[in-house]
């Protein structure tokens, strides 16, 4: 199976295949400085992390770069809030967010560049758009001219005349009578009085939201790459416009590949600042999630389904990276040094190491692993793999209990490390990294026979629509909680609890 993509602007999912033979450029939208990042950033940059890994792990060289926007409405009016310059707020929140993805395991960016220090590029952009007539200046702003550009709505899907009678609405409300058309969005803005600006040939501003990605990609990029990713939430406006800016004035295709993950939602309505219904990465960092537990709680689900935040599901993640991480120390508890073993380093990306030592099982897991993820990112099949091969590792732990390590024959214990180096590898993949904090054995959740028998009967007619996302979903939900599913012939699902 070759590697496929759901790309956002065929709405289809396509094979993968590059612009140069095994290099990968990908552009990421990054965060807007003005606070702490909240569990939709955690799922938005966990997802591509492993999409980064994924890639390097199957040979590709990959240029990844993610933005920071230092300059905005929110982070003006949040440093007068706290009576600061735009500057400190900025470089402030620009620490603590490495701070959290660091402690997530989320592999830096080869380059970051930032809204305020890529001025000139971005000038030099919106200039290139004036002179061919596809942008205008009027009393110190600059708009691009959305009429005069072919296939404005591609990647949305959008009609033109709809978004014209949103467009107008908001125009009349906010009083924008510079604009020649409700649709022409700001390349730049002209400062308030007081307010933070930079120079310009049409006078002091600021550049408007959309050109910063436009002009970064081009600039550390290219005029074309492989993948654009970011939150679903930025289809439209941010990224339909960013596609006119660039193909406007390259005359080239931006992006191969859009890739949008879903939202995290709270009770139904999706996590945001604006409601206030936001829970930041430290907060539950502090609170005693372990990082490792928020990566597996995000990865458990689709990147592109909306993920569902409730303490229940968190709490089930625990447990299910708990057993997944007491079979990741267990090399690590018998000196794997000793065992001939080089311990996998998850602090950079991995590539790809299996050796032909692997038995018919493994390299079956193996494998299944690789079209798991092959098929758009399947990260909830991917664990499934992980859970399995896990078991004969969980299975000897228990015999050690009994006997010392010394006493096993050579060759038994060979292939047991075999499958643990496996596991830790595909692990690394997925960012999981081993912590050999061990928690109580006792700590056992209660099981719930008839809610077992409820998601059994709902993962059944899941498969019966051919919804195989929610299928595996809902199996690794179960392997969370220690039950493991064993399929029947003629449709017939039966469970048993694991040993720990």
């Amino acid at each position: 199976m070759s590697l496929k993509f759901t790309n956002t602007l065929s709405r289809k999912k396509e094979d993968f295949i590059t612009i140069n033979p095994n290099k990968v450029k990908i552009y990421c939208c990054g965060v807007t400085v003005y606070d702490l990042c909240h569990l939709g950033h955690a799922r938005s940059y966990l997802n591509w992390d492993v999409l980064r890994r994924y890639l390097i792990w199957k040979g590709f060289e990959v240029n990844f770069v993610q933005n920071f926007t230092d300059i905005d409405d929110k982070i003006i009016t949040r440093a007068k809030k706290e009576g600061c310059s735009t500057d400190e707020l900025s470089e402030r929140n620009i620490d603590e967010f490495h701070k959290d993805m660091d402690t997530l395991s989320i592999l830096r960016p080869n380059c970051m560049p930032r809204a305020t220090k890529c001025l000139q590029q971005i000038i030099n952009f919106i200039e290139e758009l004036e002179k061919k007539n596809i942008a205008y200046a009027t009393n110190g702003d600059v708009y691009f001219s959305v009429e005069k550009h072919a296939n404005y709505g591609k990647l949305s899907g959008r009609e033109i005349e709809d978004q014209r009678d949103n467009a107008a609405g908001r125009l009349r409300n906010n009083q924008e009578q510079s604009k020649k058309n409700s649709l022409d969005f700001a390349l730049w803005k002209k400062s308030s009085s007081g307010e933070v600006s930079y120079s310009s040939p049409w006078g002091h501003g600021r550049p408007g939201w959309h050109i910063e990605c436009s002009a970064m990609v081009k600039q550390e990029l290219g005029e074309s790459i492989d993948i654009h990713l970011g939150g679903s939430d930025l289809i439209f406006p941010h990224h339909e416009n960013e596609i006119a800016q660039s193909e406007a004035c390259n005359g080239k295709e931006l992006a191969k590949y859009w890739l949008h993950n879903g939202m995290v939602n709270v009770g139904g309505e999706k996590m945001s600042k604006s409601l206030g219904n936001f829970t930041t990465i430290r907060s539950l960092l502090d609170a005693g999630i372990s990082p490792m537990t928020l990566r597996f709680f995000v990865l458990q689900t689709n990147y592109r389904k909306p993920l569902d935040f409730t303490e229940e599901a968190l709490k089930a993640a625990s447990k299910g990276w708990e057993r997944l991480n007491n079979c990741l120390s267990f090399g690590h508890i018998y000196k794997i040094k000793d065992q001939g073993i080089n311990e996998i380093n998850l602090d950079k990306p991995i590539k790809k190491s299996v050796t032909n030592k692997l038995d018919e099982y493994s390299y079956k897991l193996l494998s299944d692993f690789e079209k798991y993820m092959d098929d758009d990112l399947n990260t909830s099949g991917a664990l499934s793999i992980l859970f399995e091969l896990s078991q004969p590792i969980r299975k000897f732990i228990n015999f050690l209990k009994e006997k010392d390590i010394n006493e096993v024959d050579q060759d038994e214990l060979n292939q047991v490390f075999n499958k643990w180096q496996l596991l830790s590898e595909l692990a690394g993949v997925l960012g999981l990294k081993v912590n050999l904090i061990q928690s109580s054995p006792n700590n056992k959740l209660e099981i719930d026979t008839n809610k077992v028998e409820e998601l059994i009967n709902k993962r059944t007619l899941a498969k019966a629509n051919k919804d195989f996302l929610l299928a595996d979903k809902i199996r690794t939900d179960l392997r969370n909680i220690g039950i493991e599913l064993i399929d029947k012939p003629k449709g017939l699902t039966e469970w048993k609890q694991l040993s720990d």
